[in-house]
């Protein structure tokens, strides 16, 4: 079943396990007899060689929690391995190409499993990025470093906008702006986003400072869960309106500077701009048209008399 532009990938991996079928005739001793034909098959499991399965270069996850991945790994070896996970044919024409289910295969591998369930869809390079990215956010495996990541090569190389991107993933429109902002971040912030010592709240806090510095020094005094996203958010606004008051104070003129140019105004019959000190700048008299510059040429020349 293929995989619509924008849409109808919302529902995430539910379309591609629609119709599937679990193939009890095959199993890890008679999958070697397997042909090519039944390889293909969209709506069959089928057991392939896990060496013949290499991990999907389009994966947006980049980093794997080992412990969690050898809880699922000793589970495997008691159970065995449930949920199949989702490959392709390689671009290479060799082997399988994981398009959902990487941390399954990493514990399978763990497991010394020779052969494991899969599905075998037949996808295009743009829909085998779009179903990873799902596939991992429907499992929330990935940080938020990592899911703006894949949102913005979502826009750069598949040119998806941010709203078809919204309507593909199931997210509103401001929640992949805000994510897409987190890449904006200095290299020290998404660090910590990345190793989990700092949230995603934390991050899309911190990246509405304009201050690449100060973006820093907050992070690193909000790492670690030293203070929750309400009170960051509260500091951020209170140093805002605190730099707000200083900006006013320093472009108010002073009450002596603004009568004299209000006399001068009377003086002159135009408007006139003085420096925000009266203790040294320059003086600006407006002027509308020819006339009124001669008229104010004539007062100026009046004055030497």
């Amino acid at each position: 079943m293929a995989v619509k532009k924008s849409g109808g990938l919302g529902r995430g991996l539910e379309a591609l396990f629609e119709d599937t079928l679990i193939s009890q005739e095959v199993s890890v001793e008679d999958s070697a007899a397997e042909n090519e034909e039944e390889i293909s098959s969209s709506n069959s499991v089928h057991y392939i060689d896990i060496d013949e399965i290499r991990p999907n270069p389009s994966q947006p996850r980049r980093k794997f929690d080992e412990s969690k991945i050898s809880d699922l790994s000793e589970s495997i070896r008691i159970h065995g391995m449930i949920q199949p996970i989702i490959v392709r044919s390689a671009s290479s024409g060799e082997g399988f190409e994981i398009v959902a289910g990487e941390r399954r295969w990493r514990a399978a591998r763990e497991a010394e499993l020779r052969k494991i369930p899969c599905i075998v869809r037949e996808l295009t390079d743009r829909e085998n990025m779009l179903i990873s990215i799902i596939e991992n956010m429907q499992r929330e495996d990935l940080n938020p470093i990592e899911e703006a990541s894949a949102f913005q090569e979502m826009i750069s190389r598949y040119e998806l906008t941010q709203l078809e991107i919204s309507q593909s993933v199931g997210k509103s429109r401001p929640y992949i702006t805000n994510s897409l902002r987190l890449l904006k971040l200095p290299e020290a912030v998404q660090n910590l986003v990345e190793a989990g010592r700092l949230s995603g709240g934390h991050a899309r806090a911190i990246a509405g400072v304009e201050d690449a510095e100060l973006q820093v020094k907050l992070a690193e005094m909000a790492k670690d869960g030293a203070m929750s996203v309400r009170v960051l958010e509260k500091m951020i606004a209170d140093a805002s309106e605190e730099r707000e008051k200083k900006k006013r104070k320093t472009t108010e003129k002073n009450p002596e500077v603004i009568a004299i140019e209000n006399e001068l105004k009377e003086v002159f019959g135009t408007k006139v701009k003085l420096p925000k000190s009266a203790d040294k700048g320059k003086i600006e008299i407006s002027f509308y048209s020819r006339d009124e510059l001669e008229r104010l040429v004539e007062m100026l020349k009046s004055l030497k008399k």
